[in-house]
C-alpha cells in the first residue's frame, strides 16, 4: 500500500501507460454502478418493491444492525491481533475506533481501498509507521479474503455436488487446511522472495516490512479463524434483515449466499458494492423461491446497515481527528 505521493515526470516515458484522470475514474465507477443496479432491477415490479418497504419489521433490521456492529468490533480485534505484535501497542479500543473510521471512508470515498488507506494513515503520525500500518491492514484484508474463499468455495462445491451438511463441512475443513498451508508457505518464504530483488527495488522495501509475520506465522492463522467468525456473523446479520421482510430461510442458505456476494463485492467495480449486492441476492435467492423484489429489498436494507455503521465511524472521526502519536517500536526506516 502506497501512502507517499509519487513524483511524476512532465513527459511520460515511452513504456508508460496513460492513466485515467481522477474525475474520469470516478465517473466510470458511477456509470458501472448505475448499470449494475439497472441489471439488478430488471424484471422487478416497482409497485411490489415499493410496497415491501411499508411492511418492514424494523425490529429485525435493528437486530441485523446490532449484529453488524458486533461483527465490526470483532473485525477490529482481528486487526489489532495482527498490528500489536509488530509495533503498534495501542489499546483494543483505539483499533475499534480506527476501524469504524475506515468503514466511514470506505463508504464515502470512490475507491475500494480508501478506508484501508485512512486506517493506516490514522494509526501513526510518521511515514515509516504508516507504511508498516498499511502492511497490517493488507494482512488483515488477506485473512478476511481467505475466510471468504473457504466459505464461498465450500458453498459452491456443496451445491454443485449436492452434498449434505456433514460433507459440505468436510469440504470447508479441507479448504481451510489448504488455505492455512498456503499462508504458512507464503510467510515462510518471505526472506527468499526478498532476496530476488535488488536493494533499491520498491518491491524489496515492501516485502521487508512483512518479515515480522514470517517470525510469527501463527498470527495469520489466528486472524483467519477470527475472519471465519466475522463472515458467519455477517451472514447472521443479513438473515435478520431478511426476516424483517418476511423472508425466513435456514442459516445454511445465508452462510452460502452472503460470502459469495461479499467475495464479489471485493472487486472494485462499483461504489460500496451497489448493484453487485442487489443483483447477487436476486440471482442466488431465486432457487430458494425468493421473488426478485424481496431479494433487491434485502440488498437495499443490507446497504442501509452499512451506511449506518459508516456514519458511526464518521462521528468518531469528528470527535478525534488526530492520528495516533505513539510511534511503532520496530517501524522500518524511511
Amino acid at each position: 500500500m502506497q501512502l507517499a505521493h509519487e513524483q511524476v515526470a512532465d513527459t511520460p516515458s515511452a513504456g508508460s501507460r496513460p492513466r485515467l484522470p481522477a474525475w474520469a475514474s470516478v465517473g466510470l465507477r458511477v456509470g458501472v454502478t448505475a448499470g449494475l443496479m439497472a441489471v439488478a432491477l430488471r424484471g422487478v415490479e416497482w409497485p411490489k418493491l415499493v410496497g415491501l418497504f411499508g411492511t418492514i419489521d424494523w425490529r429485525w433490521w435493528a437486530a441485523g444492525f446490532a449484529t453488524g456492529l458486533v461483527v465490526q468490533v470483532i473485525a477490529a480485534v482481528r486487526w489489532a491481533l495482527l498490528a500489536r505484535p509488530i509495533g503498534f501497542p495501542f489499546s483494543i479500543g483505539l483499533f475499534i475506533w480506527r476501524f469504524f473510521e475506515g468503514a466511514f471512508f470506505s463508504l464515502c470515498l470512490p475507491t475500494s481501498i480508501g478506508g484501508d488507506v485512512v486506517k493506516a494513515y490514522r494509526l501513526s503520525d510518521s511515514t515509516p509507521g504508516r507504511l508498516l500500518a498499511g502492511c497490517t491492514v493488507l494482512a488483515d484484508r488477506l485473512a478476511g479474503l481467505a475466510a471468504l474463499g473457504v466459505l464461498a468455495g465450500a458453498a459452491v462445491i456443496g451445491k454443485e455436488r449436492s452434498l449434505g451438511l456433514a460433507a459440505t463441512l468436510g469440504v470447508g475443513a479441507a479448504l481451510l487446511a489448504t488455505v492455512l498451508a498456503v499462508i504458512w508457505l507464503a510467510v515462510g518464504s518471505l526472506d527468499r522472495l526478498l532476496a530476488l530483488f535488488p536493494e533499491p527495488h520498491a518491491a524489496r522495501q515492501f516485502i521487508s516490512r512483512l518479515l515480522p509475520y514470517q517470525m510469527r506465522p501463527s498470527l495469520m492463522t489466528r486472524a483467519v479463524a477470527w475472519s471465519l467468525i466475522v463472515q458467519m456473523g455477517g451472514s447472521v446479520a443479513v438473515a435478520f434483515v431478511a426476516r424483517g421482510l418476511g423472508v425466513s430461510l435456514p442459516l445454511s442458505v445465508w452462510f452460502a449466499v452472503v460470502p459469495l456476494i461479499a467475495l464479489a463485492m471485493v472487486l472494485p467495480i462499483s461504489i460500496s458494492g451497489v448493484g453487485v449486492r442487489e443483483g447477487g441476492l436476486a440471482f442466488l435467492l431465486a432457487p430458494a423461491g425468493v421473488p426478485a423484489e424481496q431479494a433487491v429489498a434485502i440488498g437495499l436494507l443490507w446497504f442501509l446497515t452499512t451506511i449506518a455503521n459508516g456514519l458511526i465511524g464518521g462521528l468518531l472521526f469528528l470527535l478525534d481527528r488526530t492520528p495516533s502519536h505513539q510511534p511503532p517500536a520496530n517501524a522500518p526506516q524511511a
